[in-house]
């Protein structure tokens, strides 16, 4: 499988055999190690590399995950799956215990919920383990860096930049989110809604409602029916997270509402190309996912070197996409969203 990178900086992240391992192993929801070391350093292996996803059997995780094995291979470290197949903080806890009794050297986490899982966290750091966060944040107290897609408040404008190109800057609009704790959606809709209350732009535009999926595909399909039962004048819905907008437009294909009611947010090429094509979706946007498992894993290993300590101004290597500089807080940004319609939509393999 290719995955077409939209990075500035030009590079391309390779070939992921990987993604078959993650699929498979989404059916135990126990842990997959690639290499036969163990998270002791031992062998040819410099450590261990465990990735630790919201949830697994998720197409967008399966393309993090990817690009994550990826990056632990190019650095000579052996990766290891763990988590949870339902997107909570308290599944997401008994893995890093198993992660910090393996003597893991670097743990790369996308939290469920900032502070549930810190108390995890701090007691795998006093054993020695770096803490690398992705795509969702900690607490900042619980982690050594967090390697985010892009800059949050450039998530939330595209998308309600979008929503309103749709439905020409007035009408009733809708959230989909995903958990109602994950720090990455909640931190885009606060953008949104400070967004719609001071900016002149989106005057005419009404935020009725937000609901969450849960990133469970049956679920969301419910939530997205239930929206349009409950708001009869809606105009749009915005869904930042790459399940709900699939399955909101699952439903909206096959309903009296496809192309009345528009819908936007986060999603993948290859998941939305038919709701693209067969006008149910006119443009929504995303980052390539591969990218933030595979800077994630080079962060991982300039922490453990002691290249980078995390303070705003560290820089490390990250292999094809080049020098990564930290910013504030500890945050790493890998690049900016890609908006995806019928014009290059096939441009894109992931």
């Amino acid at each position: 499988m290719k995955l077409f990178s939209t990075s500035s900086r030009g590079g391309r992240i390779g070939s992921i055999a990987a993604i078959a391992t993650v699929v498979a192993l989404a059916a135990t929801g126990c842990a997959a190690t690639n290499g036969g070391d163990s998270g002791d350093g031992g062998g040819d292996s410099a450590g261990t590399i465990a990735f630790l996803p919201k949830q697994l059997n998720n197409p967008y995780t399966d393309v993090v995950l990817g690009g994550g094995e990826e990056g632990a291979a190019a650095i000579g470290y052996d990766s290891e799956v763990l988590g949870p197949l339902e997107a909570s903080a308290s599944a997401q806890i008994p893995f890093i215990e198993q992660a910090t009794q393996q003597g893991t050297k670097v743990i790369v986490i996308a939290a469920n919920d900032p502070d549930a899982v810190g108390p995890a966290l701090q007691t795998a750091r006093e054993a020695g383990a770096k803490i690398v966060a992705f795509d969702s944040d900690t607490n900042p107290d619980y982690r050594d860096i967090f390697i985010s897609q892009v800059v949050a408040k450039d998530v939330a404008l595209i998308q309600l930049e979008i929503i309103s190109e749709q439905i020409g800057g007035s009408g009733e609009i809708a959230i989909l989110s995903a958990t109602a704790t994950a720090t990455n959606q909640n931190e885009w809709i606060k953008f949104m809604e400070e967004e719609l209350e001071s900016n002149p732009d989106y005057a005419d535009i009404k935020l009725v409602a937000k609901v969450y999926g849960d990133d469970d595909a049956d679920k969301s399909f419910q939530e997205t029916q239930g929206l349009l039962s409950s708001y009869p004048d809606l105009a749009g819905i915005i869904s930042p997270t790459t399940v709900g907008i699939a399955a909101a437009a699952k439903y909206l294909s096959t309903s009296d509402y496809k192309g009345k009611v528009a819908l936007t947010g986060l999603g993948l090429p290859n998941e939305m190309r038919e709701f693209v094509k067969d006008g149910t979706v006119q443009e929504f946007a995303l980052w390539d996912p591969a990218q933030l498992g595979y800077v994630a894993a080079f962060a991982g290993k300039a922490l453990v070197d002691g290249t980078i300590t995390g303070a705003e101004g560290d820089t490390f290597d990250a292999g094809d996409m080049g020098e990564i500089t930290v910013g504030a807080n500890g945050v790493a940004i890998v690049g900016p969203p890609t908006r995806f319609n019928a014009d290059n939509i096939d441009e894109y393999d992931f």
